[in-house]
């Protein structure tokens, strides 16, 4: 263990060895990471109560914060936090291109992930919470896919929660892959209709863009391949506060003149690379739609590239036909597709592997409805209206059913509120668990 300060912190830094199998516990472990962090004035307190933070993802590290910024800052007024590098991420035992050929065949490798889902994180919690706490009961503050894993929590260990705060992450109980992403695309299309009409100049730019590429192969710095879908995938900023506003800006400045006729700039390449590679976080593209996945006994079957066939029901995305039809190209949002294992070298690697996981059945229910009805433990959760990760109706749904539950429905903030308004989102959800609001 480490320890050392930032301006108004001081951090600690923990490794805790965990089964890689909970219902193997004397077989292989794997290692985890997590950074306590606590106000200077406060260090010397052993009496704080702890906050577990669990990141958005899935395949994220907790965020890297430099002294008490945003919800951090507000966080350390009263509790010590643990930001939980979740299994495979950050400086937890890492899973990626360079070391899942250790576990064997892409088969193999498949199998190993399996055990990477949101009901292995939250027995993992459970290890360190006994851990670090005494015993004690400790609030989790969970930030999208770290709300799913937080309702987890709820289904399957509530005896180990004080108060449960999520962000932009209540997921539906039932919804397989198909219906999820049934839901986006919908609001994906909306998201792009929103964007047009504040830079309505983007239309034609996105358009001579997304025609470039039909006529041009464009190979991405670091190795990658800038397809027309791989542009449309671009997207995905539009779920975040800023994010209407970087695509504008990523988007004025894209072609260059050279001597062979206008060409997308090395400047506009790179920037798209930062937003499109997968290099620092490859189990976001590898576990992405298994999240959705709870087995047969919720009448789910494979999730077999879910977002890539249900996208062939909303033909309007279809940039060839958009060209052809001189309407706008409708860009995507948080979805994966085969492709993306071909055109990311981060990803190249881990086809097959992907492959097997979309094939795969017999995955275990990830929440209990019955339990969840009957739930003691504070919650509050902030409900961003019409967020583009996240479907709204499955999220009021889900807090319906969680008893207690109480929800702040807002169009304030987008689904990175609690970071772009973190202070202000974490006073409302404490004050909604206890009954001040």
């Amino acid at each position: 263990m480490s320890t050392y300060r930032q301006p108004g912190l001081v951090l600690t830094d923990h490794r805790f060895t965990v089964p890689l199998d909970h219902d193997r516990p004397g077989g292989e472990t794997i290692e985890l990471y997590g950074r306590e962090v606590v106000a200077s004035d406060r260090a010397h307190r052993p009496d704080l109560p702890w906050l577990l933070y669990l990141e958005g993802g899935p395949g994220f590290g907790a965020r890297r914060f430099t002294g008490p910024q945003a919800w951090l800052g507000r966080a350390v007024q009263e509790f010590r936090v643990l930001l939980l590098d979740q299994r495979g991420t950050g400086h937890s035992t890492p899973a990626n291109r360079q070391t899942l050929p250790l576990r064997g065949t892409p088969a193999e490798q498949a199998a190993y992930l399996a055990h990477f889902r949101a009901d292995s994180i939250v027995r993992d919690c459970e290890l360190l919470r006994r851990r670090l706490t005494g015993g004690a009961p400790w609030t989790v503050l969970g930030q999208s896919f770290g709300g799913f894993c937080a309702t987890n929590y709820l289904s399957t260990a509530p005896e180990g929660l004080a108060t449960v705060l999520i962000t932009g992450g209540l997921p539906s109980l039932h919804a397989c892959a198909d219906e999820v992403y049934r839901a986006a695309y919908p609001r994906i299309r909306r998201k792009n209709e929103a964007h047009y009409a504040r830079y309505p100049d983007d239309v034609e730019r996105v358009r001579r863009i997304a025609a470039h590429l039909h006529e041009h192969e464009v190979p991405l710095p670091g190795g990658g391949t800038l397809t027309p879908e791989a542009f449309q995938s671009l997207g995905i900023l539009l779920g975040g506060g800023s994010g209407s506003h970087q695509l504008h800006l990523l988007l004025e400045e894209a072609f260059v003149p050279t001597p062979a006729g206008p060409a997308l700039s090395d400047a506009f390449l790179e920037s798209v690379r930062t937003h499109l590679s997968f290099a620092g976080h490859p189990l976001y593209a590898v576990l992405h739609e298994v999240i959705y996945a709870q087995g047969p006994s919720r009448g789910h079957g494979p999730t077999d590239w879910a977002a890539e066939r249900v996208r062939a029901e909303f033909p309007e995305f279809d940039a060839a036909k958009a060209l052809t039809g001189g309407g706008p190209v409708l860009l995507t949002g948080e979805s994966i597709h085969p492709w993306h294992f071909t055109t990311d070298p981060a990803l190249r690697p881990l086809r097959e592997t992907a492959g097997h996981l979309a094939a795969r059945a017999d995955w275990a229910p990830l929440y209990d409805p019955a339990r969840l009805a009957v739930n003691a433990v504070p919650v509050a959760a902030a409900v961003y209206h019409d967020d583009m990760y996240v479907d709204t109706t499955h999220s009021l749904e889900t807090a319906r059913a969680i008893r207690g539950l109480r929800t702040w429905v807002t169009d304030e903030f987008e689904h990175d509120g609690v970071r772009a308004g973190g202070p202000r989102v974490l006073d409302r959800l404490l004050a909604l668990v206890r009954d001040e609001l």
